[in-house]
């Protein structure tokens, strides 16, 4: 019987235990997606405790205590640190194959040095240890970073963001890892949510000094804080995309559109479908202008507990994954860019794992000589985040594309802990191919396997955005 998270924690073979601890181990992280706050990193923040750390925030374990019978006060009620990390304590001892559970061994393994199991029993043990280390004045956002030898960082960011703390990231040059933004009009796009987007227009037209009345005059206004972002370095988009809807409208309806929702009137479902279709091709339109890449989260069904929401708010841990069908709209809206060669590179995420073969599929219809693999089949994301999700997803690619273009793993995350998923993700393509080889489905030539590793754990994300870095990346420490 192997013990729990040791050295070849997830590498059933001599060759995937080669693969991971001689070459990806080794490699940089390049997380070109998460939503880590610019704010804190600049201002290095450090934490009062480890629930502060942990716990704040992280719909993921809010869900898995909601589970667990937990009452809201310990989630993210009223209760005092110490009663929070101790009722995540009592919720980790029933997680049981949910990769919540090796994330927590992993993070106390890597940040904190702690062997032990986190339950009720040892709860007050961890706490008091965790908490001895966090006062260290090095324990702080910017060390968790170096510690994890993360070269850079692409935070996620609304269109009117000044982007102050990435500037000042940017001139900082005693802190090595970039720090990039990341264009996403999520409230833009909700244009159903009529008065909330009739304000935020309002103000988009204030700081453009652009007087928004109709579809082109909103336009002209994005593309100047596009060109705003793209001189701060930006250089990726992202897109939420609940579904995905394909609905042509001429210039006028898109006018009587806009100009409907400036005064407050509904629109209807063919309107909003006839806005956010023409929204996205003009939007892509403009980051392939700028040699941008476009990212689509697809999938997501948001905030379906409204009691749950009415009280706390979005980001809780009460969305879940929708069924509807997707590819052909999809086929459509991608291919209207294409036929005028003005498709951005574009990375595809599904959050239903129905989704996953055609979207890996779709992906392979768009793809353009001279870019490898451009249109790409995105990481495991959310509720596919965890050892099936990552594997079905690289086996699906490997399937229908090129497993060895592929751009690999980001956090997608709101914790400074979460870097130790880039060692779950490269331990699971390791054990992956480290299967293929020994079991004679693939050769055993060890310098093309490193290599592959290497370029799916950081080489083909560095060469497929293309960031300028603000220095070469540091030797990696475990």
């Amino acid at each position: 019987m192997r013990p729990f998270i040791d050295k070849d924690f997830l590498l059933q073979t001599e060759t995937a235990k080669v693969l991971y601890h001689d070459y990806a181990a080794k490699m940089p992280i390049y997380d070109y997606h998460c939503h880590l706050d610019p704010r804190e990193i600049y201002e290095n923040k450090r934490y009062k405790n480890i629930t502060e750390l942990w716990l704040y925030g992280d719909h993921y374990k809010w869900r898995a205590m909601r589970a667990n019978g937990i009452e809201e006060y310990y989630i993210t009620g009223d209760a005092d640190d110490y009663e929070k990390f101790v009722k995540w304590a009592e919720t980790v001892e029933k997680l049981i194959g949910n990769p919540l559970y090796h994330w927590t061994h992993l993070e106390l393994k890597r940040y904190f040095h702690v062997d032990t199991i986190l339950k009720s029993s040892t709860a007050k043990e961890i706490w008091e240890n965790c908490n001895q280390i966090i006062q260290d004045p090095e324990y702080s956002a910017r060390r968790l970073i170096e510690q994890s030898n993360v070269v850079l960082i692409g935070t996620t960011d609304d269109p009117m963001d000044d982007l102050h703390y990435h500037k000042l990231l940017q001139e900082d040059q005693e802190f090595s890892t970039t720090v990039l933004p990341t264009f996403r009009p999520d409230i833009i796009m909700a244009i159903h949510q009529t008065q909330s987007w009739t304000e935020y227009v309002g103000k988009l037209g204030k700081l453009t000094e652009i007087e928004i009345t109709d579809f082109n005059s909103l336009m002209q206004a994005l593309e100047i804080r596009i060109d705003y972002f793209n001189e701060i370095g930006c250089k990726l988009s992202d897109h939420s995309l609940e579904t995905v809807v394909y609905e042509p409208a001429t210039l006028e309806e898109l006018d009587m559109i806009v100009q409907k929702s400036l005064n407050n009137v509904p629109i209807s479902i063919k309107e909003n479908n006839q806005f956010l279709t023409q929204l996205l091709v003009n939007l892509g339109k403009a980051y392939h202008k700028r040699d941008w890449v476009m990212q689509y989260h697809i999938g997501a069904l948001r905030n379906v507990n409204s009691r749950l929401f009415r009280a706390i708010g979005a980001n809780v841990g009460v969305d879940s994954f929708r069924d509807g069908p997707i590819a052909i709209p999809l086929s459509q809206l991608l291919d209207e860019l294409d036929q005028k060669q003005q498709l951005p590179k574009t990375i595809l995420y599904g959050l239903n794992p129905k989704d996953n073969e055609m979207l890996a599929a779709m992906a392979g219809n768009f793809q353009e000589g001279g870019i490898p693999s451009k249109v790409q089949f995105g990481s495991a994301w959310w509720f596919n985040d965890h050892i099936d999700g990552m594997e079905t997803q690289m086996k699906v690619l490997g399937n229908l594309g090129l497993l060895s273009r592929f751009i690999g793993m980001l956090t997608d995350s709101r914790s400074f802990l979460s870097y130790s998923r880039h060692e779950y993700f490269r331990r699971i393509l390791c054990n992956i191919i480290g299967n293929w080889v020994e079991n004679g489905e693939y050769p055993n030539d060890l310098a093309w396997l490193d290599q592959i590793v290497q370029d799916i754990s950081y080489n083909n994300a560095q060469k497929y955005f293309n960031f300028h870095l603000k220095s070469s990346p540091m030797s990696f420490v475990q």
